[in-house]
């Protein structure tokens, strides 16, 4: 597999391996980028992955951008292993100014009211409607009454907004992307296949001069 590690990391590592990955998020940006380069498919069909993994990381559907972004990638016939790189495009660095673009393109577009502290506090309500949402159904199974309310608030003053606003600025996000990856993914492809071929060529020639070198030994003997 293309992703997969040969040396399986501690759980503790992988946290902060995801949360500042070593060598920096530059360098991590760009293995992403010769990974994809090197994906074995058509630039345009690598590029619409990168695009659907690009325009999940504007959805709210944190811990699930993985499953968003390859579904997304199968509905448009894009690379899926790209799809799942794009989604890098989303990281501690970038889930905060995402997360309030997104967020005030939806109250905008809703004519409802965006909260000015949300940028400050956006990963603290994600968290804690999580944990809401787990004692709910915990309380659902041992039949103890479930409070909905603070859902219920998170998903129209937070939820819902986001996920209507990340439409306008991934899309944009997205199809900039697609645009600067066909041809950067057709020119290293290119330029790969010219040094395959080359190499090939030198082969080739050492393999000829070899066989001509042991035919003209034979005639001598």
């Amino acid at each position: 597999m293309v992703f997969r590690r040969r040396d399986r990391r501690p759980p503790l590592r992988a946290v902060a391996d995801f949360l500042w990955p070593r060598g920096g998020w530059g360098r991590a940006f760009h293995y992403v980028k010769h990974r994809v380069r090197r994906l074995p498919d058509s630039p345009e069909r690598i590029a619409r992955g990168v695009w659907a993994g690009v325009f999940t990381t504007f959805t709210p559907f944190y811990g699930m951008h993985f499953v968003v972004a390859a579904i997304i990638a199968r509905l448009m016939n894009g690379n899926i292993l790209a799809a799942l790189s794009g989604t890098f495009f989303g990281n501690p660095l970038t889930y905060v100014p995402i997360g309030v673009a997104s967020l005030q393109t939806g109250h905008w577009i809703l004519g409802t009211e965006f909260d000015s502290e949300v940028d400050k506090s956006l990963v603290g309500k994600f968290l804690a409607a999580g944990e809401d949402l787990f004692d709910n159904l915990v309380a659902l199974v041992f039949d103890r009454p479930a409070d909905w309310q603070g859902l219920t608030l998170f998903y129209h003053e937070v939820f819902y907004p986001y996920l209507v606003g990340g439409v306008i600025p991934g899309i944009i996000c997205a199809t900039v992307c697609y645009v600067l990856s066909v041809p950067l993914i057709r020119a290293y492809q290119q330029r790969r296949r010219a040094k395959i071929k080359a190499k090939f060529e030198i082969i080739k020639k050492r393999a000829a001069l070899d066989a001509a070198n042991d035919t003209d030994g034979a005639g001598s003997a």
